[in-house]
């Protein structure tokens, strides 16, 4: 075991959190208790920012006073995330999506728009296709790895060949609900395990302490993506071939690294072309907007163009 067996998580607040600008509040669904803050008036639209994976709501907190101009906002954290309840061997796509089905019900009760970064892209996806009838306006799909995230995709590179190996080094070295806590272990393993480009996204080399966002995050999510557990109920052709709202799709940074064939980004060309092509079929209107220099997180490196781009798209749907 390592020195961190078991110190973060919602057992253990005073080592895993820290405080921040909105005060937070907490939804009980029944079986999780899903942490989240709000900003802005409750006489502006909905709109509801999902984080991606090993982030906390938090994620979006530079990004919350400029969309609160438009917005009510309201920044959740998912289960096995942030503040939220930690649900072993029930992390799946159609239990995150349906959490949020019980968020809009019970939080914000009206119609809402929708927007997701990566893992949360998919849930933000997932929501385009299976929430309530009228639950959702309009969706934002903020450069989620579709089909990268699975193991047998039906288009372009697996998981194997995208961040699966970082996922498998954080199951390994931390273990489900930080059970193993090697964090001296992982980082001194990132040079030897993984490629350049893989090491380069751990942002670990020489990090003595874990980062708040890994503290504030259950790793056996990375766990259920690189078994195939996360999506074995929800294959991403079928879920993209239902979606049944307006679309905005942000594509970032992505390239095929020329030693390994692996793909360093979210999402490749060709399985961006397919996420079209899929979301159509359905009769929706999708607008895809391709941001090739943009780090993954767009409301991360640059909140103001964040910002901006979904009040241009949302405005699309208001009075």
């Amino acid at each position: 075991m390592g020195r961190y067996a078991g110190a973060f998580g919602p057992h253990a607040p005073e080592a895993t959190y820290v405080g921040h600008t909105y005060p937070e509040h907490v939804f009980d669904t029944g079986e999780v208790r899903l942490n989240y803050a709000v900003a802005g008036d409750d006489s502006k639209p909905p709109l509801l920012l999902i984080p991606g994976q090993s982030e906390s709501w938090w994620g979006y907190e530079e990004a919350m006073p400029l969309l609160a101009r438009h917005f009510h906002v309201h920044a959740v954290d998912l289960r096995g995330q942030g503040r939220s309840t930690r649900t072993p061997h029930r992390y799946t796509l159609d239990n995150v999506g349906n959490d949020l089905v019980r968020f809009l019900d019970g939080v914000v009760g009206r119609p809402a728009f929708v927007s997701g970064l990566s893992s949360g892209g998919l849930a933000s996806a997932w929501l385009s296709a299976f929430a309530k009838p009228g639950q959702v306006i309009a969706a934002c799909w903020e450069d989620p790895p579709f089909f990268s995230s699975e193991i047998s995709p039906v288009v372009g590179p697996a998981i194997t060949a995208s961040i699966g190996p970082l996922f498998g080094m954080w199951a390994r070295y931390l273990g489900d609900q930080w059970s193993v806590g090697d964090w001296d272990g992982f980082v001194a393993a990132v040079p030897h395990e993984l490629a350049d480009w893989q090491a380069h996204v751990a942002l670990v080399v020489g990090t003595a302490e874990p980062a708040q966002n890994l503290r504030e995050y259950d790793p056996e999510w990375g766990k259920a993506f690189i078994t195939g557990t996360f999506m074995a109920s929800c294959p991403h052709d079928v879920m993209l071939s239902q979606v049944k709202v307006p679309v905005l799709y942000t594509h970032h940074f992505r390239m095929i690294d020329e030693g390994s064939g692996g793909l360093i980004g979210a999402c490749s060309d060709l399985q961006a072309g397919r996420v079209t092509q899929l979301a159509k079929s359905g009769g929706q209107s999708i607008t895809y907007k391709s941001f090739p220099m943009m780090a993954h997180s767009m409301h991360g490196q640059d909140p103001t163009l964040f910002s901006e781009t979904l009040v241009e798209f949302f405005s699309r749907f208001t009075g």
